[in-house]
């Protein structure tokens, strides 16, 4: 019976591994004209270390990534710190550090694929004529403007992996799903901070991937009044004001720390401008982990292992 069963598995599955080495060339569309990637790449170079998690996620040939400066968020090396030790697992290399693009290393690196930003500390845009001018094909996703959902299926179809972009995002669904059925979701709406980074302070919109997450647990979050939209100093998945402006702009019951620790919660709580808060009165503040600041797979589960103890049946 097994090895009926076994059989009619490979029946199945070998026409679909026929049609997928046949679907290439593949055609990537980007802003600036087509992609045409005439094979699965087997060498994919990464300029971006907020796209690297997804790749490794969906298991991309990664061969080497940019890495950012060392500090909170990272390793020694410059790894963000979810996908650090996959990272080193696989043997990926530093293609160069502190995101100070160097394209020599990419010419060594000899990519059948770059994987570039858009947008963020790491964008290489004005660098991409250079690039394809040497006859490398760059891929460039805007990050801010997707889901890390979206962004894996983008590039599971450039590197042949749609399946398993298809199954990482069941993955998390399924393990978010489970998570929520374990927890109570108190009543109110909840404010997403980012606290004192590097100095600056914001709200999250409801539309970010933090809030994503935090939704898919069963939790609704909110962004600052509109009245408070013209204090605003800058604003992408966040909105930045003035620490001065802070209390104001936190309409939440609960707040959620962006990278938070135990740590931070306390100095949080111990802010004076913040002392009337609702949520600081109530000691509803929670942290949502080292490694909330960008959401791919890898971090986006660290997230729910954060969240989900504080909120037992």
């Amino acid at each position: 019976m097994f090895r009926f069963a076994f059989l009619a598995a490979c029946a199945f599955v070998l026409p679909l591994q026929a049609h997928a080495e046949a679907d290439w060339p593949r055609t990537i569309a980007q802003p600036d004209g087509d992609l045409t990637l005439a094979a699965p790449p087997t060498r994919v170079v990464s300029t971006t270390p907020s796209l690297t998690g997804i790749l490794l996620a969906i298991d991309a040939p990664v061969v080497s990534t940019a890495t950012a400066v060392v500090g909170p968020l990272t390793d020694e090396q410059g790894f963000f710190l979810q996908w650090a030790d996959i990272a080193r697992e696989r043997g990926v290399e530093i293609l160069y550090p502190n995101l100070a693009f160097d394209i020599e290393a990419l010419i060594v690196s000899d990519p059948d694929l770059v994987v570039a930003s858009a947008t963020g500390g790491d964008a290489i845009l004005p660098f991409v004529p250079e690039l394809r001018a040497q006859g490398m094909p760059v891929m460039v996703l805007d990050y801010f403007s997707a889901n890390w959902q979206t962004l894996a299926r983008q590039l599971g179809r450039a590197t042949g992996h749609e399946a398993d972009a298809e199954r990482i995002i069941a993955d998390f669904d399924a393990r978010t799903a489970a998570a929520r059925d374990q927890m109570t979701i108190p009543a109110g709406k909840v404010s997403i901070v980012s606290y004192n980074f590097s100095g600056t302070y914001s709200v999250s919109r409801p539309t970010s991937p933090q809030a994503g997450v935090l939704a898919a647990l069963g939790f609704t979050v909110t962004g600052l009044p509109e009245a408070m939209r013209g204090d605003v100093t800058r604003s992408q998945d966040f909105d930045f004001i003035s620490r001065e402006n802070l209390a104001a702009a936190i309409a939440g019951d609960g707040v959620f720390l962006l990278n938070g620790t135990e740590e931070s919660v306390k100095a949080f709580m111990d802010d004076p401008v913040l002392a009337n808060l609702p949520a600081v009165r109530n000691g509803h503040v929670w942290p949502l982990g080292p490694t909330s600041f960008r959401v791919d797979y890898y971090s986006g589960l660290q997230m729910v292992e954060t969240v989900a103890p504080y909120f037992p049946k």
